[in-house]
């Protein structure tokens, strides 16, 4: 029997024995049972310790006991080293299924299965999750452990949401059935509503018949009553006439001269003649206050016409009002009640201007038809009709003493028109645009016209020819408007400027802007100090003539005093109350008319 025995060996250099590092070589011998050596074995006695730590006894253990025998320094253990962490890989479903087969012993199932396996490997059908390791349990037991509180989580949410989802479907159905409910009365009134309509629509229509007769009776009563009243103050006047005469035919004082005056043959009359002389005004010396129209509001708001009103005038003396239409028409309403007087009709195409009579007995009015038409109160119709214009007719006028009467075109031309013998007594020519506004000079033979050429122009109406010329605007004149005391002019024009001209000085008295937006019309009240412009955007702008002219900038920011709001479409025409400016008209393409006071 042979044993391994292993032993050390040192180098004899002592050099070698003087190094730091000393190095030990391990031979190994075999010794048999049947070597011949004379060689005496001693038993060696084992020490406990040694016997406890012979199985754990190590070569570097070895090494230094070794050292220890023979006296030579023996260095400290060094640290044992780190042993690398070793990771044991799961092995694969192949690699199993082939040792599982192998273990076994079915080396045939084991050749088909490889044989198999790689032709389906090379045909690329074997997916990933197919070819995977196989999962040692413990760590799948992990897995499964993490995944179920990843679920458990995720149900918690779940439930949470479901709670949420729950009770949110809750209040939708409450607030369902409540609407429901809800619904369900709308419902009921609705049908109640219509129920109620249907039977006031029944009731309207047998009531319609009887309103529209009443209409009928009133319109019929008020006209009656309007003529009662046109015959009573012609009646007055005539009286008035009589008694002058029965005064004249008794200061002749016999009777031969009194038969001889009675038996005069009158001579025939062949029209009106103008005064050669002007009249005693008398605004002149009037010293009035004008009225505080920075605090007029919106009192009365009517309906006049079914399309929109294009002029509106006031009665010299009494409390109404005339307006022109679009639909052709003209119509009579007393103020502030609104209260339809008289209608009219008779031209064939849309009215734009309508003036009274200075003594209210007729109404002039002037149509896109080309014509001017006098209409008379007394026989409620239509009494002369003037039909020299080629175009429309734009505006006209009346002179104070009621005979004349004076039209602006579209033809570039203005006529005079002598109401007593019913034609025209003279053409005014010289605009090279349509006229579109006219007016006397208060108590003279004078009259004014804006034109489309930008120009405003008086004329002599005893001459027929122009008198001045004032150059200023930059766009079309749209109105003209003398002051009551015949001083001044007022020009209105497309930009929104209003400029004032004073007629004495043949100068520009001031200027005032109120645009940016057209302004269609103005008018002044009787002290002349107020002047009102009917703006195109839909309000009155009310202004002080006397501060627009001063020379501070502060007063002339003061000149404009205040914005009559209340139309819904732009403001067409506007005249204030003669007598005592105690309101202000104003007519608009809303086909209404409303009193501010």
């Amino acid at each position: 029997m042979a044993t391994r025995h292993f032993s050390a060996s040192s180098p004899e250099d002592p050099a070698e024995l003087g190094s730091g590092d000393e190095t030990f070589y391990l031979e190994q011998v075999t010794i048999d049972d049947d070597d011949d050596d004379e060689y005496e074995y001693e038993g060696v006695e084992l020490e406990d310790d040694d016997l406890t730590d012979e199985g754990e006894e190590d070569l570097d253990q070895a090494l230094r006991t070794l050292k220890l025998k023979q006296g030579m320094a023996v260095d400290h253990a060094p640290p044992p080293p780190e042993r690398p962490e070793m990771q044991e890989r799961p092995e694969v479903v192949d690699d199993f299924i082939r040792n599982f087969l192998r273990k076994v012993g079915l080396h045939h199932t084991l050749d088909s299965f490889q044989r198999e396996w790689y032709a389906l490997q090379q045909e690329g059908k074997l997916k990933e999750e197919d070819v995977g390791s196989v999962p040692d349990v413990y760590l799948r037991n992990q897995y499964l452990r993490d995944e179920v509180k990843v679920m458990k989580e995720k149900v918690e949410k779940m439930e949470a949401i479901a709670n949420k989802a729950r009770s949110t479907w809750d209040k939708f159905r409450k607030e369902r059935d409540f609407h429901k409910m809800h619904h369900k009365r709308v419902v009921q009134e609705k049908n109640k509503l219509v129920t109620d309509l249907k039977r006031l629509k029944n009731h309207y229509a047998e009531y319609e018949p009887t309103l529209g007769a009443m209409r009928k009776k009133y319109e019929a009563a008020m006209k009656e009553k309007m003529m009662m009243k046109l015959e009573r103050d012609r009646l007055k006047a005539k009286v008035g006439a009589l008694e002058a005469q029965v005064s004249q035919l008794e200061a002749i004082g016999s009777a031969a001269e009194l038969e001889e005056v009675t038996t005069r043959p009158r001579p025939r009359q062949t029209g009106a003649m103008l005064p050669r002389q002007p009249r005693p005004n008398p605004y002149i010396g009037l010293s009035e206050e004008p009225r505080a129209v920075e605090a007029f509001s919106l009192q009365t708001t009517s309906s006049a016409h079914a399309v929109g009103v294009a002029a509106v005038t006031h009665h010299p003396t009494k409390q109404i009002i005339a307006t022109a239409s679009d639909d052709c028409s003209w119509k009579m309403w007393t103020v502030p009640a609104g209260e339809l007087v008289m209608s009219g009709e008779g031209h064939t195409d849309w009215l734009s201007s309508i003036e009274f009579h200075p003594h209210g007995s007729h109404l002039a009015t002037g149509s896109g038809d080309c014509t001017v038409k006098l209409w008379d109160f007394r026989t409620a119709s239509c009494s002369a009709t003037f039909s020299d214009h080629t175009q429309a007719v734009w505006d006209v006028a009346w002179h104070d003493l009621g005979d004349f009467l004076v039209s602006a075109s579209m033809d570039h031309t203005a006529k005079l028109w002598d109401t007593v013998a019913g034609k025209c007594k003279a053409t005014f020519r010289g605009h090279v645009d349509s006229i579109n506004s006219v007016c006397f000079q208060p108590f003279s033979e004078n009259l004014c016209t804006g034109s489309g050429d930008k120009t405003v122009s008086l004329w002599d109406c005893r001459t027929a020819l122009c008198i001045q010329t004032f150059y200023g605007h930059v766009n079309a004149v749209s109105s003209v408007a003398f002051s009551h005391r015949g001083d001044r002019v007022a020009s209105t024009d497309a930009d929104g400027v209003v400029k004032l001209w004073d007629v004495r000085k043949v100068t520009e008295f001031c200027q005032i802007y109120a645009g940016p937006h057209p302004a269609n019309h103005c008018a002044f009240d009787r002290t002349g100090s107020i002047l009102a412009v009917a703006s195109d955007d839909g309000t009155v702008k009310v202004f002080n003539t006397e501060t627009a002219a001063s020379e501070s900038l502060e007063e002339r920011a003061g000149a404009h005093l205040s914005d009559l709001r209340g139309h819904d479409e732009p403001v067409q025409s506007l005249c204030f109350e003669p007598n005592t400016n105690r309101y202000i008209i104003s007519c608009s393409s809303d086909a209404s008319y409303r009193v501010w006071f």
